[in-house]
């Protein structure tokens, strides 16, 4: 729906957003000279793993969050603060349980002091727009989640903004029920029957981003740059089982999958972190990284699978898949390959091995791989006691990353180490130990 009189609506240009610890001291950049523009009649959607900086992104657009440096200008004017032209749609729906329809939808006009009768009109012409016309009396415990979801629609229509961020909304709900709502809302904006200029929508699946977006921006990790960007130009409605679509879903994996060009300077001190401590660790369960081990090595992919199909059949989002990908990667089991993920020979002979074959297998590539791994190790070896508590390597690792990214980490080597039976973790005490003195 890309409007004739083209117009620049959105431009970020240059955001860069560091925070900092409790302490005061700086932390890496989450965002890193982020720069991008929305033109009116578009749909556009940023895809990235975690902690590349996607709700970050959004909050800094909103004006719910200054960006340390650079500037976010909507139709040329700067913001500075929580930004008129702007509604959000949120993942958690976020509706106030003791509040019917018609007054969820009501309570951002009631803010703005618009009068009760225009309130009024407005509110029940966004329901009935989104499809919950009979539903004005209702409460949310009342409605199906998709329901709900269109609540949250409903309220951020009615403020009539020039710009709809979506972060991640339709990934609460169930597959028939998304892409319910996700083909309502589309009908709609190609329609012209909401009164919203562009959508910039975070997401974690790829084929919605490819379904929905006239383009597709792929944010870089550790910090969040943009790292490219694909056009969609195919016509709405789209085919999933067109060649041309496969192609473009095919395309992102393999973008999403591609190791930094380590010949930036920017791009070597990352690597070099990422090489030590610094290296931020996904929470995986060792027993899905076993059963996708497995999977792979089973008919039909023998050894090798498409990244789109594999998690079609894992029944997994990119945000999951994609860890247990990089940390088989890490542990030398598996890697990647433009779109695809085909097993090493240690992960080849990985599948065929005992329980406790498969447990010193994977101890040593932890040990070998991952450094915080060798070096609690290190410092158990080194005290009489062979205990040694938790604060001390959290507070190592805040040195290199933000308190949730340490202490995601950390619980991730506690997990690994523990299946890999390198050392125990007493969750009252929060201290490491060997079970038995090595």
């Amino acid at each position: 729906m890309l409007d004739p009189a083209i117009t620049t609506l959105l431009n970020v240009d240059k955001v860069t957003q560091v925070f900092q610890t409790g302490s005061g001291e700086t932390r890496a950049p989450v965002l890193s000279e982020v720069s991008l523009s929305m033109k009116t009649g578009e749909i556009v959607a940023l895809l990235g793993r975690s902690g590349s900086g996607k709700s970050t992104l959004l909050r800094i657009i909103s004006g719910l969050t200054r960006p340390t440096q650079g500037t976010v200008t909507i139709s040329g004017e700067p913001v500075v603060g929580p930004a008129k032209d702007v509604a959000m749609v949120f993942q958690s729906f976020a509706l106030f349980p003791w509040l019917d329809v018609l007054d969820n939808v009501e309570l951002g006009l009631r803010a703005d002091n618009v009068p009760v009768d225009e309130t009024r009109k407005r509110a029940l012409k966004a329901i009935d727009t989104i499809g919950l016309d009979g539903f004005e009396s209702a409460y949310p415990k009342e409605l199906s989640g998709g329901m709900r979801q269109r609540v949250g629609f409903a309220r951020a229509l009615v403020m009539q903004p020039k710009i709809l961020l979506m972060d991640e909304p339709f990934s609460a709900l169930d597959v028939l029920t998304a892409e319910t709502l996700r083909t309502d809302l589309l009908d709609l904006w190609q329609e012209g029957r909401i009164p919203i200029k562009a959508i910039l929508m975070v997401t974690h699946n790829i084929e919605e981003a490819v379904l929905m977006a006239d383009r597709v921006l792929v944010l870089s990790s550790n910090p969040g740059r943009i790292a490219s960007e694909i056009p969609v130009t195919l016509p709405h409605p789209r085919d999933r089982l067109d060649p041309i679509f496969r192609e473009l879903v095919d395309r992102i994996y393999a973008l999403m999958t591609q190791r930094p060009d380590t010949t930036k300077p920017a791009a070597r001190e990352a690597a070099a972190a990422a090489m030590g401590l610094g290296l931020a660790l996904p929470r995986v369960s060792t027993n899905s990284l076993a059963g996708m081990l497995e999977e792979i090595a089973a008919p039909p992919y023998n050894g090798k699978a498409d990244l789109p199909h594999l998690a079609d059949s894992l029944q997994l989002e990119i945000d999951e898949l994609f860890p247990l990908g990089e940390t088989l990667q890490l542990l030398r089991l598996a890697e990647f390959e433009d779109a695809d993920i085909k097993l090493t020979p240690l992960g080849q002979r990985f599948v065929d091995m005992d329980v406790d074959q498969r447990k010193k297998v994977f101890g040593d590539q932890v040990l070998a791989h991952i450094p915080l791994a060798s070096h609690i190790k290190r410092v158990l070896d080194e005290r009489p006691s062979h205990r040694a508590p938790a604060t001390r390597f959290r507070e190592e690792l805040e040195d290199y990353m933000s308190e949730d990214y340490a202490e995601r980490t950390l619980r991730a080597i506690i997990n690994l180490g523990r299946y890999g039976e390198l050392f125990a973790y007493d969750e009252n005490s929060q201290t490491f130990s060997y079970e038995n003195p090595q």
